[in-house]
């Protein structure tokens, strides 16, 4: 059941940034966090049981992507700067000074560069089943972004999705290799999203396209891999979540939404008790 038809958004609309028609909704009141969904997906197929989740107590702007649902592609390149570059206008159209990020995926590479070309617009970024390198992703996940086609989207709700949303079909096998064209060029922010100064909240499934060793390498760089009733908790977080997939991670509300609440409503000055 797609849960945030349940919930109306406080304002919609469509945000010119960038010479992109940029769809948005905002819910909720508060602290402001913006959502950046998938490759391929749009705002209900990504959020629809995270929204009502996180609008409870925060504003949540959710925007969709250069030809991802209603926003429709442009002649342009896709790039994650680029897109990185849209939010930042979008947050600007928004009247938003700051805001926490949050990237699902593509998401998580788009909020890696809103953090390294924006650093005054973001707060804390959550990063969810992503890679801020290209490697960072396992051999065989990275090598079958070269075998995505539109034939592998037949019937699916990815496809339904564009359809019902008045996109032209005949369009999509273009969109299809356009979006995996951003995956399929090398790249390697590893320096850069290391000096990100905003606090980071990295998680991953134990069975997800991201290794180990990647995440872990930006946590160790924030500040991690130290016995903290002895040196004091970091800053920045990391989650390895059990029995969860890359997309199984959009399933795990259940784990999820405490850690990246607590993440961003705790103090980051505070000690950890220093006895039982």
């Amino acid at each position: 059941m797609d849960t945030s038809q349940k919930l109306q958004p406080a304002d919609s609309g469509y945000a010119d940034v960038n010479g992109l028609n940029m769809y948005y909704e905002v819910y909720g009141k508060g602290k402001s966090l913006i959502l950046l969904h998938g490759s391929f997906l749009s705002i209900p197929l990504n959020w629809s049981r995270i929204i009502p989740l996180l609008a409870k107590d925060r504003q949540v702007i959710v925007a969709e992507m250069q030809g991802h649902g209603r926003t429709k592609d442009i002649d342009r390149k896709l790039s994650y700067e680029g897109m990185a570059d849209d939010v930042s206008g979008l947050l600007k159209h928004l009247n938003v000074d700051s805001a926490d990020v949050l990237g699902y995926s593509m998401g998580t590479g788009i909020a890696f560069q809103v953090a390294v070309r924006h650093p005054e617009q973001v707060r804390r970024l959550i990063a969810l089943s992503g890679a801020y390198a290209h490697d960072g992703w396992w051999p065989d996940t990275e090598a079958s972004f070269a075998t995505f086609t539109a034939d592998m989207f037949k019937g699916s709700q990815i496809e339904k999705e564009y359809n019902r949303l008045g996109n032209d079909p005949a369009h999509f096998p273009e969109l299809v290799k356009k979006i995996v064209g951003v995956d399929l060029k090398s790249y390697d922010w590893s320096k850069d999203v290391k000096n990100i100064l905003a606090p980071i909240f990295m998680a991953i499934g134990d069975a997800d396209g991201v290794r180990y060793e990647h995440a872990l390498e930006l946590f160790r760089a924030k500040g991690g891999g130290k016995q903290g009733d002895l040196h004091g908790l970091p800053k920045s977080r990391l989650a390895i979540l059990p029995g969860t997939t890359h997309i199984g991670m959009l399933h795990r509300t259940d784990w999820l939404i405490p850690m990246i609440t607590d993440f961003l409503d705790s103090d980051l000055n505070s000690e950890p008790p220093s006895t039982f």
